[in-house]
């Protein structure tokens, strides 16, 4: 029980900050929006659904990096990331609680961004929007641990993408094929298995990323 409340104080805490600063969401929500109405005016007439639904998973993919480069950014600037830390918690709650709120920024932008696309592109039905929730949980997670190894180099707005696009083909590719596949539960079950295993291998090896960092 401490575990989850060490968790919710963390995303509370993500959450709050944000409420207050307003940096991160507004630029992710900004940023989506002014992608699908540049893909819908660039496009020509005709272009087939399964090709905009491969321009809405690059869309998402760098939303999501823009949010994941500003998530250390706050504890890095005021110093507090030494003291989450040492704070007396399990290392590892820090990831899950910064996951969570990361998470819950990208679920904000797709609010607007997922009914933009189906007005200017294409309908999502039920499967594909769990496909996407499924992805995103997958970003997030690996997102996550990446950002935070990339906050320690001086270069973090080249690492993280470089480190972060490779692991999230996997994700574009399940996410892609469970809205235009006619089986899409292959799909469905690639995401939840990416999912399970890189949420546990981040959440064990979060600990040994902040100690070496």
């Amino acid at each position: 029980m401490t575990y989850l409340a060490d968790v919710a104080a963390l995303t509370r805490k993500d959450l709050r900050v944000e409420l207050r600063a307003q940096d991160t969401l507004p630029a992710m929500l900004l940023f989506v929006l002014s992608t699908l109405v540049v893909f819908h005016f660039a496009l020509p007439e005709g272009t087939g659904e399964d090709a905009a639904y491969g321009l809405l998973w690059v869309a998402i993919v760098f939303t999501a990096l823009l949010g994941l480069a500003r998530a250390w950014v706050p504890e890095q600037e005021h110093g507090v990331f030494d003291g989450l830390v040492l704070a007396p918690c399990d290392r590892s709650a820090i990831w899950v609680g910064k996951t969570v709120a990361t998470l819950a920024f990208l679920l904000a932008a797709q609010v607007v961004a997922l009914p933009a696309f189906a007005l200017f592109f294409a309908p999502l039905d039920a499967v594909a929007l769990v496909g996407v929730l499924l992805a995103d949980i997958g970003i997030c997670a690996v997102g996550s641990l990446m950002a935070a190894m990339a906050a320690a180099g001086r270069a973090r707005e080249l690492l993280l993408p470089l480190l972060l696009l490779p692991l999230s083909i996997p994700l574009i590719v399940g996410g892609v094929g469970s809205a235009i596949s006619t089986e899409p539960e292959r799909y469905l079950l690639l995401l939840a298995l990416y999912d399970g295993i890189f949420a546990v291998l981040s959440w064990a090896s979060f600990e040994y990323v902040v100690t070496e960092s």
